[in-house]
Formats: C-alpha cells, sequence, structure tokens
C-alpha cells in the first residue's frame, strides 16, 4: 500500500482549512500544511489536527506549491487548497490508488460552490484537476497565476470518480476582489513576455468570453449565478487586457522595464 502525504499552502484560512482536513484526515498518512503567515487561526485549526505545520514566506502558488511537495515524507502527494473538501465518492477512489496504484498521476472533476450555489456550466464543470500524484513523475508549474500539476512525458495519467468540491466565493465582492488581485498577476506575467493588448481585443475579447461562457458552454442553465459568473468572466477579461495595453506602454519600445513588471 502506497503511503499518501495530503499537502496544503494556507494563507489567514480559518474559514475553510477545518472542512478540509477534515475530509482527508481518515486516508492521509501524514497531513503537511505550509503557511505564509497567518495572522488568523488557521495554524491552530491545522495543529488540532495533528497536522505538521511549516511557516514559510509566499513565493508564488507554482514555487509554494513545489516547496510543500519538496517537504513531504512520502511520494504520493495529494495536493489541495484550503477551500477545497475531498468528496465520499473521491475518499473512495484516493483509497483504492493507495492500495493499488496503477498511474503515476491522477485528475479529478472539481465542483465549484460560488455564493452557495454548485455551478455545473459556464465551463466551470468538470474543471479537471491534477492533484492526486507521484512528486517523482513531474512538478508544479512555477507560474504567476493558474499554476498547475506538469508531469513527466514517460507518466501515466489516470482519472479518479467523485468530485473535488471548491467552495470559491461567498460573496460576490470576493470575487470582485479576486479579479483585481489575478489581472494584475496575469498582465505582469504577459508583459514580461513582450505581450501586449491591441484595441480589437480589448473590445472583441471580454464579449467572446461572455458568449462562449454564457451561451455555448449553457452558463445561462445555473442562473442568476451563471449570469454573474459570465458576466465578471467578461469583465475580468476586459481588465486584463487594459492592463496589459497599459503596462505594456510604460514599458516602451526602448525595452525599458516597467515598475510593475518588476
Amino acid at each position: 500500500m502506497a503511503s499518501l502525504s495530503v499537502v496544503i499552502i494556507t494563507f489567514n484560512e480559518e474559514r475553510n482549512i477545518a472542512r478540509c482536513l477534515d475530509s482527508v484526515k481518515d486516508i492521509a498518512d501524514e497531513i503537511l500544511v505550509v503557511d505564509s503567515s497567518s495572522t488568523d487561526a488557521t495554524v491552530a485549526i491545522a495543529r488540532a489536527y495533528n497536522a505538521k505545520v511549516i511557516d514559510h514566506p509566499f513565493i508564488g502558488y507554482g514555487e509554494q506549491k513545489n516547496f510543500a511537495t519538496a517537504q513531504a515524507t512520502h511520494d504520493w502527494i495529494l495536493s489541495l487548497d484550503a477551500d477545497e473538501e475531498v468528496t465520499p465518492a473521491l475518499h473512495k477512489s484516493i483509497q483504492e490508488v493507495k492500495n493499488n496504484p496503477r498511474y503515476d498521476v491522477y485528475q479529478m472533476p472539481r465542483l465549484t460552490n460560488y455564493c452557495g450555489q454548485w455551478i455545473r456550466h459556464c465551463g466551470w464543470y468538470p474543471d479537471k484537476q491534477t492533484r492526486l500524484y507521484n512528486r517523482t513523475k513531474g512538478k508544479w508549474q512555477e507560474q504567476k497565476v493558474h499554476e498547475y500539476w506538469k508531469h513527466n512525458d514517460d507518466a501515466s495519467k489516470g482519472l479518479l470518480k467523485g468530485n473535488l468540491l471548491h467552495y470559491s466565493f461567498a460573496t460576490i465582492a470576493e470575487h470582485v476582489n479576486k479579479i483585481g488581485k489575478y489581472s494584475e498577476l496575469a498582465a505582469i506575467a504577459a508583459v514580461e513576455k513582450g505581450k501586449t493588448a491591441s484595441l480589437l481585443k480589448i473590445i472583441v475579447s471580454p464579449k467572446w468570453h461572455f458568449f462562449t461562457e454564457y451561451i455555448i458552454k449553457l452558463g445561462f442553465l445555473d442562473g442568476y449565478y451563471g449570469l454573474v459568473i459570465c458576466r465578471m468572466s467578461e469583465y475580468a477579461t476586459f481588465i486584463k487586457y487594459t492592463k496589459i495595453r497599459q503596462y505594456s506602454k510604460v514599458r516602451g519600445n526602448d525595452g525599458a522595464t516597467c515598475s510593475k513588471c518588476g
């Protein structure tokens, strides 16, 4: 039987961490929490679940997850975010992998809760995530946003049954705040790669995102919050490209470095 380390990176997650840990306490051979100096009860709650807690400055999502993965005792890793929860069906699937690992990495479908409603359209489901893996078979991609586990070319990949539940935003205000943060990171990363955004892209791309998610991906079937999510996606796309255009102009054609871009 394979031994499993559950690895979670945290910062001020007292609202979520107990739910997450409670869902994996019976399947984990080790729980490791890498915390970025939380000022709330996150660490105390984690220790109440007998988690090993390491305080480590936040160095980027991918970088932090690579650091956390490297600190684990076991090669088999279940990497979770604090606002996620393993369902009983997924728990059973993970136990089966522990009993007999047939693949090197496993994806799992993620179902997101938005303001109290489970979202099954808008392109938000099944949202397959690679979270269970043998750490010798890949690494987290160190990107400013949207980090992901990239497996080696020789690694085999399986799909687990059961959903990973994601409690994303309790309020619309939280969503707006995150759009501000992530659009900033995404814009800086784009400009660092020499990208810019035309006026046409700024005008067309947001509308196309809304049409794709609300009509083609059936966001309208999620009712009011489906509309909100798709409008938010439209807004996020607009903000990201306007920031890219602004920062690329500040950086200038002479190669001068934009202060936003490091």
